[in-house]
């Protein structure tokens, strides 16, 4: 975009500005609230009329109905077998409702959405009009946004209504990750360029990593089921009405266990070597799942995220990327026996009459 792709030292990747020269600053300026990112690779998709939440509701794994204006959330659409087709955060202005997705997903999520629309009064939009900028609340940045702009609080800071959180620590990673979007007319984006830090995706992107914060582009496959990311917490409302792949949502939270599991890996970097996304882990000699994440953290140092065989030990990993093995220090997010919420009583077996 003009304005920001303008500025010193930008340096764009595949579209998007990835970074102006000096990540690990922007990282501590984002961090602090200090900075804007221009989230290139996001897109806005708009919601419609007066039965749009009601309809959201009705096929997606979050309760929208209810939801006042200003509110924000987060929702899944899931195939029938429970598996996770689109994602995006959604917060409603009391006329339209607002889905903030990964530019990769949101031709397919607003071709999905428009199918389902049948005799619904809701009309849905893609809004390439719109800029999303990231940035971190309580700061300078967040006072330099127009006025009047909408802004999606990320509810992944707090284990939501409905919501279940499968990681055991004592103090989660998100606690602190504030993480706000503003949807913004692309000209007054624009107009902010100068009049405000920028940092680029990187910085964004770390900071998400070391919040544990799953994200369709990177999490996701054919293959993911919202337990194994502990995406429950912030995207799935388990005491909501009936909607598609609620029925696998219910038995593997309640009876079961996910057949994956993500898990935060602390990479030595010894060798300055960063793997990239689907990189293999292994367990010895043992490949156990792949990065689907990772970023260079301003204190952590290389750090990622991947998803894990279930059966995969807790310790210590090995990443492997151009043909040198990376050390890699485990936490699990996702216990292996993550689910099977609900205990279930033994019958005994009555002795046969003789």
């Amino acid at each position: 975009m003009t304005g920001f792709a303008d500025l010193p030292g930008a340096v764009q990747d595949d579209g998007v500005i990835a970074h102006y020269g000096e990540p690990m600053r922007e990282q501590r300026r984002l961090a602090s609230g200090d900075a804007i990112a221009l989230l290139g690779d996001r897109a806005v998709v708009e919601v419609s009329g007066p039965e749009r939440l009601s309809w959201l509701d009705s096929f997606t794994s979050q309760a929208t109905t209810r939801m006042a204006p200003g509110e924000s959330s987060e929702l899944l659409i899931l195939d029938p077998q429970g598996h996770v087709e689109h994602a995006a955060g959604i917060v409603d202005d009391g006329t339209s409702a607002w889905l903030l997705a990964d530019a990769e997903d949101a031709e397919a999520l607003v071709s999905w959405l428009k199918r389902m629309v049948f005799r619904a009064q809701v009309t849905v939009e893609p809004r390439p009009d719109l800029a999303l900028l990231g940035f971190f609340a309580g700061g300078i940045a967040e006072e330099a946004l127009p006025a009047g702009v909408l802004i999606w609080a990320d509810p992944w800071e707090h284990v939501q209504s409905g919501g279940h959180q499968y990681a055991t620590v004592a103090e989660h990673p998100s606690a602190g990750y504030a993480w706000r979007v503003a949807s913004v007319e692309a000209d007054a984006a624009a107009a902010l360029a100068g009049h405000v830090e920028a940092a680029g995706l990187l910085a964004a992107e770390a900071l998400r990593i070391a919040a544990w914060r799953p994200r369709w582009a990177a999490e996701v496959d054919e293959r993911s089921l919202p337990h194994e990311t502990d995406w429950i917490r912030s995207a799935v409302h388990l005491n909501k009405g009936c909607y598609r792949g609620q029925e696998t949502v219910a038995k593997v939270h309640n009876l079961g266990h996910p057949p994956r599991r993500l898990a935060a890996l602390h990479l030595d970097g010894s060798d300055d070597v960063l793997p990239g996304p689907g990189a293999p882990v292994f367990a010895g000699e043992n490949e156990v799942g792949h990065v689907t994440s990772v970023a260079r953290h301003h204190e952590e140092g290389p750090i990622a995220l991947a998803i894990l065989s279930r059966r995969a030990p807790d310790g210590d990993l090995i990443v492997r990327a151009d043909g040198i093995d990376i050390a890699a220090a485990q936490q699990v997010i996702v216990p292996a026996d993550a689910g099977a919420t609900v205990d279930v009583p033994r019958l005994t077996r009555l002795s046969r009459r003789r």
